[in-house]
């Protein structure tokens, strides 16, 4: 590998760090998860005649829709981890 793509593999390893530290993808999964909390607590605690109703169908769905977002945004925090881990490597060949 020459010393000019060693450069650019340096900065875009450096530019995925910047962007894994800033934890703006942690901040949003948190967000996302208060969220999937707060309509998990609107639907445990609505009478269970509503719950097999309409209102309470689309909480749950609302519910199991969260949380797919919350596992999709932590696999992307993991790829992006691991496409980091990755940049390291090829710049240490």
């Amino acid at each position: 590998m020459n010393k000019a793509r060693r450069k650019q593999i340096a900065d875009l390893a450096a530019q995925l760090r910047k962007v894994l530290e800033e934890a703006s993808l942690e901040d949003l999964k948190g967000e996302v998860e208060q969220l999937r909390d707060d309509e998990q607590e609107y639907l445990d605690n609505m009478p269970e005649s509503l719950q097999q109703g309409e209102r309470g169908q689309a909480a749950e769905s609302a519910v199991s829709a969260l949380d797919t977002a919350v596992e999709a945004i932590q696999s992307a925090f993991d790829s992006l981890e691991e496409a980091a881990g990755a940049l390291d490597e090829a710049e240490g060949v």
